[in-house]
């Protein structure tokens, strides 16, 4: 993983793909070095600068060159300059990368850069699509297969006409795998960037405005210069937009000309389609069985969940446990399987990691782990993908220590992991706090949560963030696993540097509240096109904000439930086999899941309840508290979706 980030001056970007102009948004200045202190913390193995200095004499384009600045004479802030002394045109590009290594058997330092000039900083996983060695580092074999690629400028499909060779959009396009991009294609003066198609890790973007002519992309945004936010608050008496906004999920490009501006550089911007068909049908998400027949719903309707026996069955008498569960869930296991396979094999886990730590004392792969229905399914196929050797780390966080709902289900949870993996060494990590303790943190958050900006974002930004720090106690009965009564607890930190996460899973199960409101106002095809919008906005609503909060403790979230082809398998499942929302809450929502999760033998947790972290972990009711007065009061103001006010007691 990487964080990553581009600044570009002397650039006057046009562009046919933005719908409309950026709006006026914060004048705010972030130097070099405010951006490589806030990527640091993402990347803590190493830190990178390159600047690309680009140049043109008056003869125009084709005169155009790029040269690199040495390492340490990068400079502490960047250059918005059109011309030099020499009267040439003049641009700068800085890439910056902080590297949390976990692939690869030798160290490395981003931004990469190969003999043609070429520069590279990749924050992503490449788990498919491409052939790579298990002991090759993604990112290198990136830059290699991106240096093959056509540089003429003219490419619109997947290979060039012109050459027979691969296009940059082909080659991101066949990842399998979350990515975000910054790439300098030297001979083409192009520049590429962009995230994968559902928006698996952060890419931040502040376009060129009339009033500020900087173009910034970065992973994170750094610390607000407090006096230049205040300033303009003070000048105009309200708060901007922000400086940064999500950059939507595709793949760009700006091609660089010196030949169509006086006294600058200009660069078209445009917007590249993904070349693979199947990915473009992932991001359509469309499903060709929506409203059952008939016949369909007969079927159907002699499925449903026994609290009982606790798992899905047709009235089939002599029917085994196994065989009861419908064929879809057997399918959909399998795929998540090999999701959480692909995610923690050791070759994705840099070497020297491990080498520096005691074997029977590395952690590679923690939970994100509330003890419900998704984290209790991820913590069981990583038992089956993990080897036995290694210890599993579940990281629980709680602003009500025992009583959270979610510290409740998590012991509960950890005593049903051992049931069925009595051979794993699991600990339960408690992560306690209280918001009142919270005041630098809090303020720290905000920056990673930015652009979004309500309660809830904030909320569930400080529970992740902290639930990913894995700083927290560990109690006498996950040290001896014979001593269920031991209530001591002993301070642990977990070293785990990679954490599975279960997004994604109520967006594509109908795991939210809204689904079952959907169903009941429109039906199947009301409950299908909800499903939709949440798909197709979980880039911008959570996942670039997730990643932020997680990334920021030196970690590395992994989606099992955002594989490629897990969201295949489910959309090639009728609807009705993913859900049955005429059912009770924890029973007919996620209805393939609980399935899932009987088959696995997690009987209970196959029967708990959806509830959000923020609810869970009680931070909300905390925040509620301290920010409206009561639960009540809050809820009476839609509190989850209020803007916070800088002015608040979050300040």
């Amino acid at each position: 993983m990487c964080g990553i980030a581009l600044i570009v001056s002397a650039i006057r970007i046009t562009s046919s793909s933005l719908t409309s102009p950026p709006p006026a948004t914060e004048k705010l200045s972030f130097s070099v070095d405010d951006v490589k202190e806030a990527l640091r913390r993402r990347g803590p193995d190493s830190l990178g600068v390159k600047k690309v200095s680009l140049q043109r004499s008056v003869l125009g384009r084709n005169h155009i060159s790029s040269s690199f600045i040495a390492a340490g004479d990068e400079g502490h802030g960047f250059c918005s300059q059109g011309n030099d002394d020499n009267g040439e045109c003049t641009a700068q590009l800085h890439f910056i990368g902080a590297t949390l290594q976990l692939r690869g058997s030798n160290p490395l330092v981003q931004p990469l850069v190969d003999a043609s000039g070429n520069v590279l900083v990749y924050n992503g996983e490449i788990f498919g699509g491409l052939d790579i060695a298990s002991d090759c580092n993604d990112a290198e074999f990136l830059l290699q297969t991106l240096g093959r690629c056509c540089s003429c400028g003219y490419c619109a499909t997947a290979q060039c006409a012109r050459s027979g060779k691969s296009t940059v959009p082909d080659v991101l396009s066949t990842i399998k795998g979350p990515w975000a991009i910054i790439y300098w294609q030297d001979s083409s003066r192009t520049l590429w960037f962009g995230r994968d198609a559902f928006g698996r890790r952060s890419l931040l973007v502040h376009w060129p405005t009339q009033d500020d002519s900087t173009f910034l992309l970065s992973s994170v945004s750094p610390i607000f210069p407090t006096e230049q936010t205040s300033e303009y608050e003070t000048h105009n008496g309200l708060s901007c937009p922000s400086y940064w906004e999500e950059l939507p999920c595709g793949i760009y490009s700006l091609d660089v000309d010196g030949s169509k501006s006086n006294g600058h550089m200009a660069g078209e911007l445009k917007l590249h389609e993904y070349t693979n068909s199947m990915l473009k049908e992932l991001i359509k998400w469309e499903r060709t069985s929506i409203e059952p027949n008939s016949e369909d719903l007969q079927i159907y309707k002699c499925k449903f969940f026994n609290r009982e026996t606790q798992y899905a069955f047709c009235f089939l008498r002599g029917s085994s446990t196994q065989s009861t569960i419908p064929v879809p869930a057997h399918v959909l296991l399998n795929a998540l399987h090999e999701s959480v396979l692909r995610r923690t094999s050791m070759y994705t886990i840099y070497q020297a990691a491990i080498s520096s730590t005691k074997e029977e004392n590395f952690v590679p792969v923690a939970i994100l782990f509330s003890g419900g229905l998704d984290s209790m399914i991820l913590a069981a196929l990583l038992d089956q993908c993990l080897d036995q050797s290694y210890q599993i780390d579940l990281l629980n966080v709680s602003f009500d220590g025992q009583f959270a709902p979610d510290r409740i289900s998590a012991k509960a949870g950890l005593k049903e992991l051992k049931r069925v993996a009595p051979s794993r060494r699991w600990r339960l990590v408690e992560i306690d706090s209280e918001l009142s303790d919270l005041v630098f943190e809090t303020s720290h958050v905000m920056s990673l949560i930015n652009p979004a900006n309500t309660y809830m974002d904030l909320n569930i930004g400080i529970a992740l963030w902290l639930a990913a720090g894995g700083d927290g106690w560990v109690s006498g009965a996950n040290i001896d696993d014979n001593d269920d009564e031991n209530p001591a607890r002993a301070k642990y930190k977990s070293s785990a540097r990679i954490l599975l996460v279960g997004s994604g899973a109520d967006e594509q199960c109908a795991g939210y509240g809204r689904h079952r409101t959907s169903y009941s106002r429109g039906s199947w095809l009301g409950l299908h096109e909800e499903m939709k919008l949440d798909m197709q906005r979980i880039w911008k609503r959570n996942l670039g904000r997730d990643d932020r909060c997680i990334a920021d403790n030196g970690k590395e979230a992994r989606f099992p439930f955002l594989d490629e082809d897990v969201i295949r398998v489910l959309l090639n499942f009728p609807l009705w086999e993913i859900a049955n929302l005429d059912q009770p809450s924890g029973i007919g929502d996620k209805r393939i899941l609980r399935e899932v999760a009987a088959l696995l033998g997690l009987n209970e947790a196959a029967i708990l309840p959806k509830r959000a972290i923020q609810f869970g972990s009680r931070i909300a009711r905390e925040s509620n508290r301290k920010n409206f007065g009561s639960n009540r009061a809050a809820n009476q103001a839609s509190a989850g979706s209020v803007r916070i006010d800088k002015r608040s007691n979050y300040s």
